[in-house]
């Protein structure tokens, strides 16, 4: 089966679904049916977020598995949040991301020990 659009191949617009079929019982509803959030998302999109989903939404994991930077999946992440019509959230105080991500690098590496890790973590 192919897989449905959500972009107008023509405008670049948004597509709806307008018909729905069964094929066991050969029923067809018509009317105008969203297709969601993820329906907003292109095909590049949508294929992120099956695999932050199997990552378990570890960013660390997604970095080893498409070999893409912290950065710049954090970058796709946001832009997925946007398309799906969804505001990115202020960040947090105190660390950001990517110091957390660079201290547990070097513990992974064995740069630091896990007692310096925590405290940098920890902020002590």
């Amino acid at each position: 089966m192919n897989k449905m659009p959500s972009i107008c191949p023509v405008c670049e617009e948004r597509l709806y679904v307008t018909r729905l079929h069964c094929r066991n019982c050969d029923t067809a509803i018509e009317g105008y049916f969203g297709t969601g959030r993820m329906g907003r998302l292109t095909p590049e999109q949508l294929a992120f977020v099956e695999t932050f989903v199997g990552c378990e939404g570890k960013l660390v994991r997604m970095e080893r598995e498409l070999g893409l930077s912290y950065p710049t999946l954090r970058s796709r992440l946001n832009e997925v949040i946007q398309q799906m019509g969804l505001e990115v959230g202020p960040p947090e105080p105190g660390m950001d991301e990517e110091q957390r991500h660079r201290i547990l690098d070097e513990l992974a590496t064995g740069a630091i020990s896990s007692d310096q890790a925590m405290g940098l973590l920890e902020g002590v």
